[in-house]
């Protein structure tokens, strides 16, 4: 077996606790906080309306093509580069649907070949939206994430105990909102692809953390003379080469992803490469010693020893 830490390490993980913890409640405290003010940045799987990716033959401006859309009255549409500038690939998104204008996209190709002619630009990619569809997805979206939330909830409850259940979900809680946060300063999209990525993250996140559980519990047997803290910090030296070797190796398939993988798969790739980032912190720093804050107040019945 390859193990990217040598055997019998031990790095007093415990004893740095108070600082991950302060850490943390900063960091979540300022991504609540912005998210709070700023909102969520819906794409058009959320908000609805029309999305039309152009590419152009030579290169122009953002405020060449916002000027093109002026007999639309579609100037404050956004408008954003896809890729590097030189690619000369532009995504143009408007709140109108095709139930507010009909035939949206033909209008704006009308418009844009009137200031640049025909045949100077290809339309790539046309997508539409409702407004109730939006709101249906939007809330099938929030579903999904609280029904993950749940279902981890109840399966660690079950599977080892209470305490083991709150720290695991704190530090789901802690993945998802740091990683919204990021995307969300970066103006990027909210949509449903950036949803299958954070579920992606809440089951690669917990299923490092069931790891360290599962060695904690064993752990616990085995020592029966040791405490909880001792325990605990022997446990996550005993599975870290395990958790920096598969971070490592899902980090460098997402580098990959996100470098070559093209616009469609750009944002998924980006998300998982925030996500593993600090799901690999908060497997090591917040879910285990949240145990500890717990054992602290109302030892638990099976690992707890006169």
């Amino acid at each position: 077996m390859l193990e990217f830490i040598k055997s019998g390490i031990n790095i007093d993980f415990v004893s740095k606790m108070k600082f991950a913890f302060i850490l943390t409640a900063v960091t979540l405290t300022i991504s609540i906080a912005y998210l709070g003010i700023h909102g969520l940045n819906l794409g058009i799987d959320f908000a609805g309306g029309t999305v039309v990716q152009i590419k152009f033959k030579e290169q122009t401006s953002i405020d060449k093509i916002r000027d093109s859309l002026r007999q639309l009255n579609l100037e404050g549409s956004s408008i954003q580069n896809v890729g590097a500038r030189s690619d000369n690939e532009f995504l143009l998104r408007t709140d109108l649907s095709s139930s507010d204008l009909k035939g949206v996209s033909d209008r704006i190709e009308e418009s844009l070949a009137s200031i640049y002619g025909k045949g100077s630009f290809e339309v790539r990619r046309v997508e539409m939206v409702g407004p109730k569809a939006g709101e249906d997805l939007r809330k099938k979206g929030i579903l999904a994430l609280s029904m993950a939330w749940i279902g981890m909830l109840i399966y660690i409850t079950w599977r080892y105990e209470f305490r083991f259940a709150i720290g695991g979900m704190i530090a789901l809680f802690h993945d998802v909102t740091i990683t919204t946060a990021v995307l969300t300063v970066l103006g990027k999209e909210f949509t449903l692809t950036i949803i299958a990525a954070l579920l992606t993250i809440i089951g690669y996140s917990i299923n490092d953390t069931v790891v360290i559980f599962d060695r904690v519990r064993e752990n616990a047997r085995k020592n029966i003379k040791k405490d909880l803290a001792e325990i605990v910090n022997m446990s996550i030296n005993q599975t870290l080469s395990r958790t920096i070797l598969t971070a490592l190796t899902v980090f460098l398939v997402l580098v990959a992803l996100f470098c070559f993988g093209g616009s469609v798969i750009h944002d998924f790739a980006f998300v998982l490469l925030v996500g593993v980032i600090v799901g690999t912190y908060s497997t090591v720093f917040i879910a285990s010693t949240l145990v500890l804050v717990w054992e602290k107040y109302k030892p638990g019945k099976r690992i707890r020893r006169s």
